[in-house]
């Protein structure tokens, strides 16, 4: 028997790849052209045959176990045809689970779900472990495969690993000893069809829990959580008392314990607030103590491409949140900074309307700045702002920055993707802060 799996992305890769060094035979199918030659000549290497173009139903045939990767809909023809033979199909996140759970390496899971924060979350609860001289490592959806991480480390290390609701689609047996489910807003709906479905999805994080486990959750919205399923004991962070809460003065407490004001944070925002407060509930879970999380809440800087001071001269701040790629996301970056503010728009529109962006926008504008494909769109919903239209990308930073005033800020949250002049938004960012250092220094 052999396992397939489907889909040469980095999560179906490291699948294969780990299969193969576990000697199981594997065989690797996906939709797209034939590989670079590097990559061709890496899979042979590796006794891992590839099926490129077409996933045939013939190679089902003496398969036990399908190994999905993320981005493929459970409604795909192929998988549908695996479910309809009774293969098991999971994800590359179950496969790694399995791995842990059989005790070959690393330790406890902390899980960290939910629509918007889920990288920072993330990053910052591996950042307070490793504060505290506990291994910890990030993992999962923020960018190494869970599966990659698993490998090659230290007994005892703590993955900290964020799950999207596309890979909570395909868990069968994960179980995490802490997770949090950060908020939830209307997304990916064209894949699970209804928010209730969405919603559901998401709580699958917590579904093997035991009362030993910790279930990490927002005060302000039980509706999203209270039918949770799983036995976790549950831990709430908010702006009112619980377990993790900020005051009124902006002290920030934990356990009943006081922390450290707000204000100490180098990430931006209400949100970042919230997102903190969470990570400290999964560090101290995780067996972080109060000096190590005061220790780093001071000291962590932030992810790139989220809100992330990149620049400044004459008064001026930019900032880069190129992983703006949303309108919700855009709100988020908006309300995180006092303003003026001189705000670049545009890309690859998704098909959502800017105007939610209006409200957010008053008292704090100085102009905006469309760009890109999505020009039409963000004209016929803000055109009668303050703006600017510039459709290349650097001519638009250029104007952007010199549009402000000492005092403003300058934000890159585009509220859309970057595919119309970029590989990814990645390369978009490092190219808005490349820009803004030459400005700086001239």
């Amino acid at each position: 028997m052999r396992t397939v799996v489907m889909g040469a992305g980095r999560s179906g890769l490291a699948a294969a790849r780990f299969l193969a060094l576990q000697g199981r035979p594997v065989l690797l199918t996906d939709a797209g052209p034939e590989p670079n030659p590097t990559l061709e000549l890496e899979l042979a290497k590796a006794g891992i045959p590839g099926v490129w173009g077409s996933h045939p139903f013939a190679l089902l045939e003496g398969c036990d176990e399908l190994i999905i990767s993320p981005g493929i809909p459970r409604t795909a023809p192929f998988i549908a045809e695996a479910l309809a033979r009774g293969i098991r199909v999971i994800g590359e996140v179950e496969l790694a689970h399995r791995w842990i759970r059989e005790g070959q390496g690393g330790g406890p899971v902390l899980a960290v779900t939910g629509t918007n924060g889920k990288s920072t979350t993330t990053d910052l609860t591996a950042h307070l472990l490793r504060t505290a001289s506990i291994p910890a490592i990030a993992c999962g959806n923020l960018g190494t495969p869970l599966l990659e991480a698993v490998q090659n480390v230290r007994v005892g290390t703590v993955f900290v690993v964020e799950l999207s609701s596309y890979q909570l689609e395909s868990v069968h047996e994960f179980r995490s000893e802490g997770a949090a489910f950060l908020n939830l807003t209307s997304d990916h709906l064209a894949r699970h069809g209804t928010m209730e479905i969405y919603r559901q999805t998401k709580l699958r994080t917590f579904e093997r829990q035991t009362t030993n486990d910790l279930r990490v959750v927002p005060m302000a919205h039980p509706e999203w959580w209270q039918d949770a399923p799983g036995s976790g004991r549950t831990a709430r962070f908010g702006w009112s008392q619980c377990e993790a809460w900020c005051d009124g003065s902006g002290l920030m407490h934990l356990d009943g314990e006081a922390l450290l004001p707000r204000g100490e944070l180098r990430i931006p925002g209400d949100h970042n607030v919230e997102n903190a407060l969470a990570a400290c509930l999964l560090a101290r879970h995780g067996g972080a103590s109060l000096a190590g999380i005061r220790e780093g809440l001071r000291s962590y800087p932030g992810l790139a491409h989220r809100i992330a001071f990149c620049g400044e001269k004459a008064g001026v701040r930019a900032f880069n949140d190129s992983k703006g790629t949303n309108v919700d996301a855009t709100l988020t970056a908006i309300h995180a900074l006092p303003g003026p503010l001189v705000l670049l728009l545009g890309g690859t529109d998704k098909g959502a309307s800017y105007r939610p962006l209006r409200e957010a926008l008053t008292g704090k504008l100085r102009r905006l700045v469309f760009l890109g494909e999505a020009i039409p769109q963000l004209t016929r919903d803000l055109g009668d702002l303050p703006h600017a239209v510039v459709p290349t990308f650097d001519d638009a930073v250029q104007t952007a920055l010199s549009l402000a005033q000492p005092g403003d800020q300058v934000l890159l949250s585009p509220a859309c993707a970057s595919f119309d002049q970029f590989d990814n938004f990645e390369q978009r960012g490092d190219r808005f802060e490349a820009l803004v250092r030459g400005w700086s220094a001239s």
